[in-house]
């Protein structure tokens, strides 16, 4: 018990744990997913369905998992040995964390690119006098549309404006400056999945320093991860503030918010806005990625872990509405320079963020010194993320073989790396086809059905195997008091329900992907569902084999593989006084 393999690192200071949750979880999702779902969605519609899933299965899943890790003070593989039968949670959301480490630091690739761009007179993405420039081009700082037209398009203007004619050039649909700065210069998309093309050297090199900055916020683990995001964490909030105050006076902005806020009713019978706001609250509250698990685990026995679920909670779902007033904003503002409504002013996808807000600081005086502040900003919200989600796959791996990679300077040596292996993954994503390998990666492999099937079986594992009753006098026997009764509830009855609804929709009304007006060959959707099936397949697949493989009669094995194993090895009073209480629960039932 006291060899150096079993001992575990604990949070130093009292906030840095709700801090480390604000960082992780708080991000580029927020001020750029959920945005433009609402944009996708029709506005003030989406929050709607938003909250309900929320309340129904968000902060219940969010209490689980936090409370999982610091009951059992162990990662996201080994805390499921409450439950061993489902032990393969915990491998299903390392692989999806996994592929969430390797895309989302892309997003930290383009902030840099933008970052580094900003250090000029006159930011790039401002007027319409470059060389990457169309007769579309609206200079968003000046008049109206740019005289220079050049005329030329690359291929993927094809995908990403339509074919446009060049004799008709009076009907050729305006774009902003900030829009053509993305798909053209930063970007420079190509025609589909299937060209490739070169890799961008520029944004490799962006990504290669988000890496390096990355592993050196957690190279040396919860305590150096723990001092980074008092900083990471809460300046972000100054400037996106500031930024805020801008945007909602430029012109048009009062139609933008009214479109944000707004609701059209008639789209709640649309099951896609049901899908995308369960799949939006999984995917911001990074539940079912076993960080929340990890982090937990480096909690003391005793936390009120509940009291910082729900000011995360808080936090969390605020900060997203309150980005929404910033992107429909300048939305509004970008519509009245083009002339169109809001609904039609930008193209809604991951790049949405990234033609936005660039539009609202080039409003604002001084741009070139707000926009390296913003974009900064956006390397921050992007960083605490990324290296806390490194730092729960590390903690899972590290603590299933804690006698091979709690050793000397092991450790560090893993996260270097995987480090290393995640960015050269990384880099077919910052190719001229890599907006498609990055657009499949965020439908297939970290969000969607994968989150929902993970959290699902969250539910099962501990509403009904383990019993809900059970781990609610668990978590009383920690905390010192009993939580909202409500919270139980949706453990065994409308969590469950509500991710199984879900996630028979999504596959009944399942599309084949799209990005714009491209339709992505039959071979990329095959690779996305291998990669969606790789993390859906470990439950049943880890539930099988421990079926298989453990000794007896049915009954026997089911015992066996249901009988909780409890791996904190500290506060054993308490942990005794848990278990007595689960058997005088037990005995009620």
């Amino acid at each position: 018990m006291g060899s150096s393999e079993n001992v575990r690192e604990t949070w130093v200071g009292k906030l840095d744990f709700i801090l480390a949750l604000i960082g992780f979880s708080v991000g580029l999702g927020n001020i750029w997913r959920f945005p433009y779902l609402c944009f996708k969605n029709g506005g003030g519609c989406f929050l709607i369905p938003y909250l309900i899933c929320l309340v129904l299965a968000g902060v219940p899943i969010l209490i689980l998992e936090v409370s999982l890790g610091q009951f059992q003070g162990q990662g996201g593989i080994t805390a499921w040995k409450i439950v061993p039968l489902f032990q393969g949670i915990g491998y299903a959301s390392v692989v999806i964390v996994q592929f969430l480490n390797i895309y989302y630091i892309v997003i930290l690739g383009w902030a840099l690119f933008y970052m580094f761009a900003s250090f000029t007179s006159k930011l790039p993405w401002s007027h319409c006098d470059n060389d990457w420039n169309t007769e579309q081009c609206v200079d968003l700082t000046g008049a109206g549309p740019s005289s220079l037209g050049n005329g030329q398009n690359s291929s993927g203007m094809g995908i990403l404006n339509g074919t446009i004619n060049a004799t008709a050039s009076a009907l050729l649909e305006k774009v902003s400056a900030s829009q053509e700065y993305l798909e053209r210069r930063v970007l420079r998309i190509s025609g589909g999945l299937d060209e490739p093309g070169t890799v961008n050297w520029d944004l490799a090199l962006c990504l290669l320093l988000g890496w390096i900055i990355c592993y050196l916020c957690v190279w040396k683990g919860v305590k150096s991860t723990g001092r980074v995001v008092y900083f990471t964490a809460t300046f972000p909030y100054v400037l996106l503030t500031i930024i805020m105050f801008r945007a909602v006076t430029l012109p048009g902005a009062v139609e933008g918010i009214k479109f944000y806020l707004n609701p059209d009713f008639t789209r709640l019978t649309d099951g896609q806005v049901w899908l995308d706001a369960g799949t939006q609250v999984f995917f911001s509250y990074s539940i079912g990625l076993g960080t929340l698990i990890a982090l937990g685990s480096y909690n003391k026995f005793r936390t009120n872990c509940y009291r910082d679920c729900i000011i995360f909670a808080c936090v969390n779902s605020g900060t997203s509405l309150y980005g929404g007033f910033v992107i429909f904003s300048v939305l509004g503002f970008m519509a009245l320079k083009q002339g169109v409504p809001v609904e039609a002013v930008a193209k809604s996808g991951p790049g949405l963020a990234f033609v936005a807000y660039p539009a609202a600081v080039a409003e604002m005086p001084v741009a070139p010194l707000w926009s390296v502040l913003f974009f900064f900003m956006v390397i921050l919200l992007g960083l605490d993320s990324e290296f806390v989600g490194v730092e729960g796959f590390v903690t899972a791996i590290v603590d299933l073989f804690p006698k091979h990679l709690r050793r000397g300077h092991r450790k560090e040596i893993f996260i270097g790396i995987c480090s290393i292996f995640w960015f050269l993954l990384g880099l077919s994503m910052v190719t001229e086809g890599g907006m498609y390998v990055f657009q499949l990666f965020d439908f297939y492999s970290a969000s969607g059905s994968a989150l929902l099937w993970v959290s699902l079986f969250q539910s099962i594992a501990i509403g009904w195997i383990y019993g809900g009753e059970r781990f609610y006098d668990n978590m009383a026997s920690m905390i010192g008091f009993r939580i909202n009764p409500w919270i139980r509830i949706c453990w065994k009855y409308l969590t469950p329900a509500f991710c199984v609804a879900i996630f028979i929709f999504s596959l009944v009304t399942y599309k084949p992907l799209m990005y714009n007006e491209y339709s992505y060959p039959v071979w990329g959707q095959v690779i996305g569902w291998i990669m969606s099936l790789s993390s859906i397949m470990c439950i049943p697949g880890v539930m099988i084999f421990k079926i298989v493989t453990t000794e007896g009669t049915f009954q026997e094995r089911w015992k066996k593989l249901t009988t909780p194993i409890f791996t904190r090895d500290e506060d054993h009073n308490a942990m005794a006084e848990s278990q007595e209480m689960g058997k005088m629960q037990d005995s009620k039932l």
